[in-house]
């Protein structure tokens, strides 16, 4: 947390407010958020640079810079990346703040510290394993003809544990996940391989739909999860299963049961997915 539609839900408010705009001045406040690129160069490689474009790859935000770097950020658990006036307090754990030339500024804070900033060519970056290599994006119009119902069929491991493996789906979270699992009725903690073609296709399009649902509504905010202007997301009064075990399942009333799946806690419906 955050998932896809959350960064999703930032990267489109912050792209229209920052293409085009030139950082003026780069305040590392904690150097060991940068974990690519020095920072001793951080200052030299962002200042009087124009960001060009503002993209989401999975859960990585990417800027793009003039000259050719890509400033990136992954927010962990509890990252945020706002847009925010000069004169309005800085929070504390905000570990980057970098002035832009309207007179505002780009804040990236994050209390728990398991997010990560990456400066670098996107090429570098992808080869020097600093950004992982990435599964198709749901989000995509191609999603459905990507291989993904296909590799999930081949797979031995239980289906929520394929869902948040990076590598085979771009961007699912804990919360999606289930979300998806349930708008599919399966199990999540079934075995993979046991699908069939029909249910893994089910699945594969139930993904993108849980995940735009909740980029319409701005993201799913509990605590930490701010948007690119610091407003909290709506989406979690429109959660069907995640969170809501020993509640009544909206579908058909029964109750929802909570378990775990690869460490994590996992809420289905034991009635509608079978």
């Amino acid at each position: 947390m955050p998932e896809l539609p959350e960064v999703e839900t930032i990267v489109r408010d912050l792209r229209p407010q920052l293409v085009g705009r030139t950082f003026t001045r780069a305040d590392l406040v904690r150097e060991s958020v940068l974990r690519f690129s020095e920072p001793a160069s951080f200052r030299v490689r962002t200042e009087g640079r124009r960001i060009g474009s503002v993209h989401r790859r999975g859960k990585f935000i990417h800027l793009g810079l003039n000259g050719g770097d890509d400033l990136v950020v992954h927010l962990g658990m509890t990252g945020t990346l706002t847009l925010q006036s000069l004169d309005e307090p800085r929070a504390v754990h905000t570990h980057l703040v970098l002035d832009l030339d309207d007179q505002r500024q780009l804040r990236y804070r994050d209390p728990r510290r398991f997010g990560r900033v990456l400066l670098g060519r996107p090429g570098q970056l992808q080869a020097s394993g600093a950004l992982p290599n990435l599964g198709p994006e749901p989000l995509s119009p191609h999603f459905a003809i990507s291989g993904f119902a296909e590799a999930l069929r081949a797979s031995g491991r239980q289906v929520k544990s394929v869902l948040l493996d990076q590598a085979m789906v771009a961007g699912c979270g804990n919360i999606y996940a289930d979300e998806a699992c349930f708008l599919a009725r399966i199990r999540p903690d079934r075995r993979a391989h046991t699908l069939t073609r029909s249910e893994a296709g089910r699945l594969a399009l139930a993904l993108p739909v849980v995940m735009r649902e909740a980029v319409r509504l701005r993201g799913t905010s509990f605590s930490d999860y701010r948007d690119g202007f610091g407003a909290k997301g709506e989406a979690f009064e429109a959660l069907f299963v995640y969170g809501r075990g020993g509640l009544p399942c909206v579908r058909c009333g029964g109750t929802l049961r909570q378990t775990r799946v690869g460490g994590r806690t996992t809420v289905y419906c034991h009635r509608c997915q079978r």
